[in-house]
């Protein structure tokens, strides 16, 4: 067994919730600082794809105004 594939085991699945199951339990096994870089990564990931653009568009006027 070369070093690449005991690093990167491949599992089979009778489903996709099985597979989401098995998901699931392996993040929850991971701390909290590890699930939170994750998710950094897969934002700035995602903002990457929007070719950049760090900013999300915000409202330009007030959508509803009340008296009090």
């Amino acid at each position: 067994m070369n070093d690449q594939t005991a690093r990167f085991p491949i599992s089979r699945f009778s489903s996709v919730e099985a597979m989401k199951v098995e998901e699931y339990q392996y993040w929850r096994q991971r701390p909290a600082y590890e699930r939170m870089e994750a998710v950094a990564e897969i934002s700035a990931e995602a903002y990457a794809l929007k070719k950049g653009a760090t900013h999300a568009p915000r409202l330009q006027r007030t959508l509803v105004h009340l008296k009090r």
